[in-house]
């Protein structure tokens, strides 16, 4: 090979000189594999996804995005973006728009509005809002970035709640695969704005957006943490208590597999346990009277419910902060059952041998069923309940934990919906086929034919992808 040119697995090639070219647009550093820096500017949460584009640009700005994408249709290659890359999908032969360094976020206390970046982490926002006694609909890890999770609909721990995050955006910026520099709202692009809300990454590179806080300063919410034995007694019983909890209260119920780690509580340290996640939206005496029913199920090994300032709501699931190798799948279920809970039980409970560290089901319903007037594409109409699995390992333990999941779906099968939530896609699901399941069928076309108005070439399909009519 040339040594003034650089290649991937994905089998693209760009020559430094066309590399340089792209550098002296740019504010922001332009790499090619090798190049020192690379390697750091294409990392992300999830270890187990290996980023190799074809080059990475670290954006400064709008103007540098559009340098971007320009250059990306020039060379025939597809656009990919990076954040903070929890639900990143590998990006080998792709012109990777890393949006790390613009993380401008600006709060209107008086208009309950908050503008941010593309590379804001949802802790930023909470912090910042929570100076004010507001509130956005984060998502459960403070490290996720807020462009992508609201792409993807945005399923916060307070959504029964308040509903989808994307159902509270005001005002998108993004650059469209013509480079253009548009702004969508629900008057002006309107089909835009009811598209990329839902449709993740297919219609533009997203450098900012405009949604609604609500007055949250405190909420009624932690841990309860049951040993495994009692798992069956302890989700019967959660499953049981979500038929009559007011929308203020959301939870969810997880099986837990934690390491023998200095930073785990001591009852929890090398444990499979079940631990019941609580957020109740209101007064903490009528969020204790709701939650006494499940301090009754069994005795726990730690109750971390009380109310707590909503800037400290990461502590409720403590989702980990640093980088880790994530293998892992989702579903959607309709309904809650004893027989499924046999089905859970017997596939990742305490004697399955599962390789899982995590498998978790979040009660939906609530404000996330009552959809805006404006619309958009997030919904999940018919399902009750999400499911959420993950493993930790990387290519060498990849297989076997692939092959457990599936069999984990394959048990609760009977109870699915048959479609998927997109906040929560993973590789396996990211091809048109699959991720036409995350729609109902009006829907899905309704992208299909706003994606060929706005992406004819499909140059944005480094994502879960809407093949373009």
């Amino acid at each position: 090979m040339n040594p003034n040119q650089s290649s991937t697995p994905g089998g693209a090639v760009v020559s430094r000189e066309t590399a340089a070219r792209l550098a002296a647009q740019t504010v922001g550093p332009v790499l090619l594999p090798g190049e020192d820096g690379y390697d750091v500017e294409c990392a992300s949460y999830n270890l187990a996804v290996s980023h190799q584009p074809a080059l990475v640009v670290g954006v400064a700005g709008v103007a540098d995005v559009q340098a971007a994408v320009d250059f990306a249709a020039e060379q025939g290659l597809p656009v990919a973006m990076l954040a903070t890359g929890h639900s990143a999908l590998p990006t080998a032969g792709a012109v990777l728009i890393n949006t790390r360094r613009m993380d401008g976020v600006t709060i209107d206390a008086e208009a309950r509005t908050a503008r941010v970046e593309a590379g804001v982490q949802w802790q930023q926002v909470v912090e910042a809002a929570g100076k004010h006694g507001l509130a956005p609909l984060n998502g459960a890890s403070p490290s996720v970035g807020v462009v992508g999770y609201t792409l993807g609909g945005g399923l916060s721990p307070i959504g029964r709640t308040f509903g989808f995050a994307a159902d509270q955006v005001r005002r998108v910026e993004l650059v469209t695969a013509d480079g253009r520099l548009r702004v969508a709202t629900a008057t002006e692009e309107p089909d835009l704005f009811w598209a990329v809300l839902g449709g993740k990454g297919n219609f533009g590179v997203v450098t900012a957006l405009e949604f609604n806080l609500f007055p949250v300063s405190h909420i009624y919410g932690g841990g309860l943490f049951f040993t495994a034995d009692r798992a069956a007694e302890v989700f019967n019983a959660w499953g049981r208590w979500t038929a009559g909890v007011p929308d203020e209260m959301n939870s969810s119920i997880a099986l837990l597999q934690l390491p023998p780690l200095p930073e785990v509580p001591e009852p929890l340290r090398g444990q499979m346990v079940v631990h019941v996640r609580i957020a109740y939206v209101g007064a903490a005496e009528e969020g204790e009277r709701l939650v006494a029913p499940l301090r009754e199920i069994a005795p726990m090994l730690i109750d971390s419910v009380m109310e707590m300032p909503y800037t400290a709501i990461a502590s409720i699931h403590a989702d980990p902060p640093n980088p880790i190798p994530v293998q892992d799948r989702s579903g959607l279920l309709r309904e809650f059952t004893p027989e499924l809970v046999d089905a859970i039980v017997e596939h990742a409970g305490p004697d399955s041998g599962s390789p899982l560290v995590i498998f978790e089901l979040r009660h939906l319903g609530g404000a996330l069923e009552r959809r805006p007037a404006a619309g958009n594409a997030s919904d999940l109409q018919g399902a009750a309940f999400s499911l959420y699995a993950v493993g930790l390992g990387g290519p060498n333990e990849a297989e076997a934990i692939h092959a457990h999941l599936t069999r984990v779906l394959a048990a609760i099968a009977p109870w699915s919906t048959g479609r998927l939530f997109v906040n929560f896609l993973t590789a396996a699901d990211a091809a048109p086929e699959q991720f036409a399941q995350a729609y109902l069928p009006e829907t899905y076309q309704r992208l299909v034919a706003i994606k060929a108005s706005y992406d004819p070439t499909n140059l944005f399909r480094a994502t879960p992808d809407i093949a373009a009519a």
